[in-house]
């Protein structure tokens, strides 16, 4: 693992990976290390698992008479441990041809007869404890002061399924889940290159959850690496049950409801912000991987938009952030309009709507509160509901009871419409997290348009730009590139450019390796295409050096009689 200069003092606290082998320079205290006598081994385990019912501590004979002992949690390992027990229990009798003690006996169990691939020695107790909690089978044999660790961790996980919350039509089904190892495998199967590099730390006093680290060596910037594992490693907490609680430790504005960092359940989107130079955090138990660092427009774009052509997308992209708009801005400009400034709607219109509020006895500002409040009080309890009835409830609850609150005179008919369009746009906003932030910006928003107009959307919408202008993600401006200005960057925000037009990676991520589109090669490409199957040329018998035949002007689905 990179070493930073805070990681010594961290390192029990934090752990560095999976399967952390023994370090002769690591410091061990005498009262923490292995003794020869397996009975000081069950004595210390038992005074750490003595109470837990599904701890298993057997008894055995390696080699005929020499005593061992293994352990293991068998909820945790389902059955892995039996290839580990296999291999000391099929040696046979041994003990006259090999020491009883010291290395040799070591070296002759390690090299020779053991066949478990991830199989290796640790002189640590604690760390053995902890390996046993992470689902490994420990085993000590008699006469060593080391004791054997096996990776046998083989706990129920789900199958790889379409993602929930990122829906796409053109792109991969696969999902991350909540193991950590399948995750990992998922990315590497995308990136087959040496270059990625995962480090794996570990965090929380008691779920010890482990934390994978990824970026790719070469294209990100190692500051940033640097940055996210000590601010990883300054983490003191009970534990980390999904990396929404990382997110909220390591983001840089704990009070902005807008998201510093990106959540994907995509592998391929986790991938592809990989290649453009971010870090990703991926926790064990939780199939939302983190992306950093992050800035605004990646809220409305989605990993689809790379695999269609670039001016569908852009119109796609336009219409995602008009929606984006529509959703914050749309009750306010109602309320400023009826109330303060009802000569900016033509005559007829105006007409309408004042006939729709004939009897309504609340007043506008009012009158959209209570239907966002109920629109909000729906949309969770259609959330939370099972899956059979949340549908109908928000059929019901949208068809019937609106239609009665107009019918009953509470709300008007074109207030109505106006929530259901700002439900709609903020259902178009791919990312849930911001739109979330918008939709609690669209009270307070209301509330000043109640009270002064059109002025009071102006000075909110102000606000929210100023405050957007002030957020950084490790450092990262939250308005790039649009703020600071960058062209390049700017090809692929409101409208994406074609493919290969972005020819370089983000230029505030400052890269180490800034290309990513050959130039020299698309051209070569562009010009070296054929015609190969155009009609006028297609049927000749002889060719013309393009891979194109002559015509005989012949009649190719005939049976050549005319």
């Amino acid at each position: 693992m990179m070493r930073f200069p805070w990681s010594r003092n961290k390192r029990k606290k934090t752990g560095n990976s999976l399967k952390r082998s023994h370090n002769p320079d690591q410091e061990v205290r005498p009262e923490e290390r292995f003794t020869k006598n397996i009975e000081h081994t069950i004595a210390k385990l038992r005074e750490s698992f003595d109470y837990s019912d599904d701890f298993i501590i057997r008894r055995f004979h390696v080699m005929g008479n020499l005593p061992a002992v293994v352990c293991y949690f068998p909820p945790l390992t389902d059955g892995g441990h039996q290839e580990a027990l296999k291999s000391f229990m099929t040696i046979g009798n041994w003990l006259d041809e090999t020491p009883a003690t010291g290395k040799a006996l070591k070296n002759k169990l390690m090299n020779d007869v053991l066949f478990s691939s991830d199989g290796r020695t640790e002189i640590s107790i604690p760390m053995v404890i902890e390996e046993v909690l992470n689902g490994s089978t420990v085993v000590h044999v008699e006469g060593l002061d080391e004791a054997f660790v096996f990776c046998t961790r083989n706990v129920e996980k789900r199958s790889i399924d379409q993602p929930e919350t990122e829906q796409v039509i053109r792109g991969p089904r696969e999902g991350f889940i909540e193991n950590l190892m399948t995750n990992i495998s998922l990315v590497r199967y995308r990136l087959q290159t040496p270059d990625l590099r995962i480090k794996i730390n570990k965090l929380g006093k008691y779920t010890r959850t482990c934390i994978a680290v990824c970026y790719i060596h070469g294209i990100v910037n190692p500051a940033l690496v640097e940055e996210v594992q000590r601010r990883l490693s300054l983490i003191e907490i009970d534990g980390i049950i999904d990396s929404g609680y990382l997110e909220q430790l390591i983001e840089d504005n704990h009070y902005s409801p807008f998201p510093q960092i990106q959540v994907t359940e995509r592998p391929d989107k986790a991938v592809a912000n990989l290649l453009e130079g971010r870090v990703i955090i991926i926790v064990d138990g939780s199939p939302m991987a983190l992306i950093a660092p992050t800035v605004f427009t990646q809220f409305y774009q989605t990993s689809e938009d790379y695999a269609e052509r670039f001016l569908l997308v852009s119109f796609i992209r336009l219409a995602r952030l008009l929606a984006l708009l529509f959703s914050l801005v749309f009750p306010a400009l109602y309320v400023a309009v009826i109330s303060f400034n009802p000569e900016l709607i033509p005559t007829e219109f105006a007409v309408a709507v004042a006939g729709g509020r004939a009897g309504v006895p609340f007043p506008s500002v009012v009158e959209v509160l209570v239907m966002e409040v109920s629109m909000e009080v729906l949309r969770e309890a259609t959330i939370r509901l099972p899956q059979q009835v949340g549908g109908a409830l928000s059929i019901v609850g949208v068809l019937v009871v609106g239609q009665a609150a107009v019918a009953a005179g509470f709300v008007s008919p074109i207030t109505v419409v106006v929530i259901a369009l700002t439900t709609i746009g903020s259902f178009a906003t791919p990312a849930y997290n911001a739109a979330l932030a918008l939709r609690l910006l669209r009270f307070p928003i209301i509330i000043i348009a109640g009270m002064f107009g059109l002025y009071g959307v102006m000075v909110g919408l102000i606000l929210i730009v100023n405050h957007l202008l002030s957020l950084k993600s490790f450092g990262v401006p939250y308005l790039s590139p649009v703020v600071p200005g960058n062209f390049e960057g700017m090809k692929d925000t409101v409208f994406r450019a074609p493919l290969w037009w972005l020819k370089r990676r983000p230029a505030m991520l400052h890269t180490l390796d800034k290309t990513r589109v050959g130039s020299e090669s698309f051209n070569e490409l562009e010009h070296s295409k054929h015609n190969t199957l155009d009609p006028t040329t297609a049927g000749n018998r002889g060719g013309n050096g393009n891979g194109q035949s002559a015509s005989d002007h012949g009649d190719s689905g005939g049976d050549g009689h005319h």
